[in-house]
Formats: structure tokens, C-alpha cells, sequence
């Protein structure tokens, strides 16, 4: 029997459940924060601070705070989380300086595009935003190192409202655009950025992050912005949002990163085997395979113990990783003694439930 395409997806025959990859956007729901769990962040230099795949850049720093359902507003109605920017003053952008929000697509994930050919599609982004100021705002499409860039704009229309906006844009047939595991397509909403890296919507040229004439968020004291339901995908329709589980989705951001958070006092992190008095070996192995080699951080060395082979807990005075792979990662920690070299060694939380592993293939 044939399956029904329905939305830009595929239609079982015998469940009817939607089984393609409709939205090239991954957490475009904003449900997943594996970094901060809900709490504010002050972003303080360029990288992910809040919600998975959503990465924030800022030229001054603190000049704005981000945060999974920032000021606790109600979503728009099929969503239950959002993420939210609230400038920390009345900052003036100058003409060099940059704030935006970013989404890095993995080319694999648009490869089927054909962008930088002549048989390049055309997309539509969709999403809702809300915002405690009105008028124009914009961003952009844009390939990796942003030498190609499509700025777009839209209109905000009512304060603090929630407002479906959608944007179809006619592919690039000239350029580079990669299609294997580095970035393949930003997805960039303009924060405030300065005229350096402005330009007219509504067209591919060289770099730009959002139009002339964009609303600076940065520029007011206390401005919100708030977006939720970014979809994009294949053709020139919006179409209904991709809804996945909360299991693919999440699965979905840990190729890109994975939190192992303790949870629990005592909890086991990894197991190996001790090399000598003082030193063990730990492997740690991913839930999910990794986009590239992972760059391993932990919490902190004191917040985790090594349990010897008599059952003695011993605390680390160094741990980090030593060798990471796209499946797992080997940890050495360092003791100051009471381990027998050879005998097997758990690595767990030092009795506080706050330790953590993480491990980053972020593009």
C-alpha cells in the first residue's frame, strides 16, 4: 500500500502518524534546556545559554538576558514553552556592534535544498513572536560564514500579543553551501544589530543579519522578545507545526549536546577501573551519537567520587576527559589515594545531586 503525503511528510497506512523531518529547525518548540533548566542567563559572551540549538551572540556583552519562558507570559495556544530575550538597559548600537539569535541547520538536515544550484528550493519560516515594542523587525538566512545571507522583515504589529508570522524565500542558486556534518544554514532573528550588518530585505547578497530599519531590542530598557513554533521547511506554504515527541526532540539536541546530570545523590556517572593508588579510567557512553568528536566539561572535580574496589568512596581531585569519540568519552580522574590499580571503579556524585558531564559537538 502506498503512503499518503500529507504536509510536506509521509502518512503511515496503518497508524496515520506523521514519520518525516517536515522542520529542518530542531527545538523550534523551545522545550528542551538541558543547560539551565528554565533559569535566567545574563549572556555574557557568545554561545548557548538557554533553550537547545538556539545560540546567542552579543558585541557588547550584557546587554540582555535570556531565559525558557522568560516573564512567565502564556504561550500561544499549542505550546507550552517559548524562549525569551529582556534587555538589560538603553543601550545605542553603534554601527559595528551585533545581537541576535541563532539556529546553525547542519547540512545534512538541507543538503536535499540544492542550494548554490539551479534546481535550489525554495523555503518558507514560520514562528511566533511577541514583544513589549512594535514595528518592524527582521533576521536572515544565511550559509556558514555567512558570505551568502537573505535578510528578511516582518511587522510586529500589538505589544505584547502573540502574532504568527511567515516568510517564503526563493532559494540561492549561487554560493556554497555545505551538506555534510559543519553547518549547513543559519537561521538568524536580528536582537539590535548595528548598519554594518544591515541590508535591504528581500534578497540574496553577502553578509547581513537582519534588514535596515529592524527594531533594536537592546535599545530600550526592560524590551521583551519572545518566539516560539519556528518552523522551516520545504516550499512556499507555511504548513502546520511539526509536532515530534518530546523524546525525538530532545534525542535530536543531545547529537548536538548531552547533559548527564546526577539527579540523585550517590548517582553512577561511569564505570572503568582504577590504574594505580591514585589514578582511574572511566568511559562514559553518549545516549545519542554525536555530530563530530565531542569537547567534554564537568561540574566541578569535588562534586564527584571514585568508588574503589572495596567499596571505599574516594573524592576526585582532578576529572576531565582525555579522549572523546562520536559515541563515548574516556575520563582520568585523580585521587589523592586508596585505589588498587586494576580493580574496577565507579565514578559517581559526591552525595549533592548537583554534578554533571557534558558533552558538546555544538556547530
Amino acid at each position: 500500500m502506498a503512503l499518503t503525503q500529507v504536509d510536506g511528510g509521509l502518512l503511515s497506512p496503518t497508524n496515520a502518524q506523521y514519520t518525516g523531518f517536515k522542520n529542518r529547525i530542531i527545538n523550534g518548540a523551545m522545550v528542551i534546556d538541558q543547560r539551565n533548566a528554565g533559569a535566567s542567563t545574563t549572556v555574557a559572551s557568545n554561545g548557548y545559554f538557554s533553550c537547545d540549538r538556539w545560540k546567542t551572540y552579543a558585541d557588547p556583552v550584557s546587554k540582555y538576558a535570556i531565559q525558557q519562558n522568560a516573564g512567565a507570559v502564556t504561550p500561544p495556544a499549542g505550546f507550552s514553552k517559548y524562549l525569551g530575550i529582556t534587555s538589560a538597559s538603553a543601550y545605542s548600537v553603534g554601527s559595528g556592534d551585533y545581537f541576535w539569535l541563532e539556529q546553525s541547520i547542519e547540512g545534512n538536515n538541507v543538503q536535499d535544498l540544492a542550494w548554490g544550484t539551479a534546481s535550489a528550493a525554495t523555503v518558507t519560516l514560520s514562528f511566533w513572536v511577541r514583544s513589549s515594542l512594535t514595528g518592524q523587525f527582521g533576521g536572515s538566512l544565511a550559509n556558514a560564514g555567512r558570505v551568502r545571507a537573505y535578510p528578511f522583515s516582518y511587522t510586529i504589529s500589538a505589544a505584547n500579543t502573540w502574532e504568527q508570522k511567515t516568510i517564503t524565500i526563493a532559494g540561492d542558486t549561487s554560493g556554497t553551501w555545505a551538506t555534510g556534518n559543519t553547518a549547513g544554514l543559519l537561521v538568524i532573528f536580528d536582537l539590535g544589530c548595528g548598519s554594518t550588518y544591515l541590508r535591504t530585505a528581500g534578497s540574496w547578497g553577502g553578509d547581513a543579519l537582519g534588514s535596515t530599519g529592524d527594531t533594536k531590542i537592546v535599545a530600550t530598557n526592560g524590551a521583551t522578545f519572545y518566539i516560539t513554533g519556528v518552523q522551516l521547511e520545504k516550499g512556499s506554504t507555511a504548513t502546520s507545526f511539526d509536532y515530534r515527541p518530546y523524546g525525538t526532540e530532545l534525542a535530536l539536541c543531545q547529537r548536538y549536546f548531552e547533559k548527564n546530570d546526577a539527579g540523585a545523590t550517590n548517582a553512577v556517572f561511569a564505570i572503568g577501573y582504577s590504574s594505580s593508588t591514585t589514578d582511574a579510567r572511566y568511559v562514559w557512553f553518549y545516549k545519542v551519537t554525536k555530530r563530530s568528536a565531542a569537547t567534554v566539561s564537568v561540574s566541578g572535580n569535588t562534586q564527584f567520587i571514585g568508588q574503589t574496589g572495596n567499596g571505599s568512596n574516594v573524592t576526585t581531585a582532578t576529572l576531565g576527559g582525555i579522549l572523546s569519540g562520536t559515541n563515548q568519552t574516556s575520563l582520568s580522574a585523580t585521587f589523592a589515594s586508596g585505589f588498587t590499580a586494576g580493580q574496577g571503579s565507579q565514578l559517581l556524585d559526591n552525595n549533592s545531586g548537583a554534578s554533571w558531564i557534558a558533552a558538546s559537538a555544538e556547530l
